[in-house]
């Protein structure tokens, strides 16, 4: 009969824990899609300055790294990350590359949004 408090007392301590991480990765998923909109928001204002543009790109970087390295889940992380290091690899040196750079950086932002809802379900 002993074991009867124990066992609920041990199963309310895993629901609980459970609990916490969902919100956490609720947490985590809502984060990362602000965090991803806003950057491909903030990088389509600026196609008419390249400079602005790269400025908005380090910056997008540096924002969603921090996300990925806060998300608890891998699949999450990798597809938040696999945004930023995309993001690195884009040039936008003049009008014409940033005008190509804007329509990549949207392209490959709807590509991670899906993957990281794919990673929140």
């Amino acid at each position: 009969m002993r074991l009867l408090p124990l066992t609920a007392a041990c199963a309310a301590a895993v629901l609980l824990s459970a609990g916490c991480a969902s919100a956490d990765k609720a947490q985590s998923c809502a984060e990362a899609t602000q965090v991803i909109s806003r950057t491909i928001s903030e990088i389509g204002k600026v196609v008419d300055d390249p400079a602005a543009m790269r400025k908005k790109i380090d910056d997008g970087v540096a924002d969603l790294e921090n996300v990925a390295n806060k998300a608890a889940d891998t699949t999450l992380r990798d597809a938040v990350q696999g945004l930023a290091d995309s993001l690195k690899k884009l040039d936008a040196d003049d009008a014409k590359e940033a005008a190509n750079t804007a329509q990549q950086v949207a392209a490959d932002g709807a590509d991670y949004l899906r993957k990281v809802s794919d990673a929140c379900l």
